[in-house]
């Protein structure tokens, strides 16, 4: 439809995805912008853009100091743009995962696949991997994280008696041996190794720039794109493996695909962040209710939210206790938790709908 408004059947109605498209990207913009000026250092918005534009040969920077300048592109810039980059792919695995097995508690976090990815990450530092250089630490995290997606989805495959109650369990299960191995590898730690280890396991944005935010950028696109065009796979899947292979869909080459997007978008945010939980459970959810199912406005949508989420919260995180930082993953974990109970209460033979 044309219009700012979707009617639903309850008579209440709901706003278009192209208006709310707008709107989010909006709030994306705003989020980073003040982002970027927000801290122990404070730095008007309207400096920000003077600086940016300088450094695109644009406009000029005149009568700002060095340090602001160096502050704001060299260290706020890239960690805003970082914090969007993890944001929109843990909110996208989330809304696809949720998609592939048709469970609406599915979650990187949840169902052992953050911690698949983590895990991989983690044992190509302490083992001082660096056969790919800056790809090193990506490309384990992707692996461990698509070997993770694919055990899940082998034991808690749908169509197989599978319900939420199975999904819990296996992903509980993998998430617990994952972990165990975690805890073995940073026991071999060294000193060094340790001190990143600890703060990185519980998600942070601190160590983010230009070099790491070129090294993720295309890993990122890329499981953005496929994820992207498997929006209408996702809706057919909705209607069950079988019907879906009845109405021309091939499946096999859909749970791959979904699969692998998944692994590189939650391998990337882990190998890059450290482990933030909950932001694809929450913000999938937030976005069905504005957009409705269809994975056509699903996707980019919670993609957009999750971004401005993650950039909010990371500059809460390094700004309510300076000169400290929190870690990120308290603030995912202190919105996620509570929400996720209700989704579990919400399961139950006659829980709350």
């Amino acid at each position: 439809m044309s219009s700012a408004t979707t009617p639903l059947r309850s008579g209440v109605r709901r706003p278009s995805g192209y208006l709310l498209l707008l709107l989010l990207s909006g709030v994306l913009i705003a989020a980073m912008v003040l982002s970027f000026g927000i801290g122990p250092l404070k730095v008007a918005p309207a400096d920000v853009f003077r600086i940016v534009l300088e450094r695109f040969g644009i406009g000029d920077a005149e009568g700002l100091k060095a340090r602001d300048m160096a502050v704001i592109w060299n260290l706020r810039i890239p960690r805003a743009l970082m914090g969007a980059l993890v944001g929109a792919a843990l909110a996208m695995a989330g809304a696809g995962l949720q998609g592939l097995f048709g469970n609406p508690l599915a979650d990187p976090g949840v169902v052992g696949v953050s911690q698949g990815a983590a895990l991989g990450a983690v044992s190509a530092i302490v083992m001082g991997a660096s056969a790919l250089g800056e790809w090193t630490v990506p490309v384990a995290a992707f692996v461990g994280g698509m070997v993770s997606t694919t055990l899940i989805y082998l034991l808690a495959r749908p169509g197989r008696g599978s319900g939420t109650v199975t999904l819990l369990l296996v992903g509980i299960a993998i998430g617990a041996a994952c972990s165990a191995a975690i805890g073995f590898m940073t026991y071999r730690a060294n000193a060094a190794q340790l001190q990143s280890l600890v703060f990185w396991q519980m998600g942070s944005l601190g160590s983010a720039d230009w070099s790491d935010l070129a090294a993720a950028l295309p890993v990122f696109l890329l499981g953005v794109i496929g994820m992207l065009w498997l929006a209408k796979p996702l809706d057919m899947l909705a209607l069950g493996e079988r019907q879906a292979q009845h109405i021309g869909l091939d499946v096999r080459r859909a749970r791959v695909l979904l699969v692998t997007c998944s692994a590189l978008l939650v391998g990337a945010g882990v190998a890059f962040a450290g482990t933030i939980g909950f932001v694809g459970l929450v913000v999938p959810h937030v976005v069905r209710l504005l957009a409705g199912p269809g994975h056509r406005w699903l996707l980019p949508l919670s993609a957009l939210t999750g971004a401005a989420l993650i950039v909010v919260a990371d500059t809460a995180a390094r700004t309510l206790d300076p000169p400290s930082e929190i870690p990120l993953g308290l603030f995912s974990a202190a919105i996620g938790a509570p929400f996720f109970l209700w989704l579990v209460l919400r399961q139950r033979p006659g829980g709350a709908r």
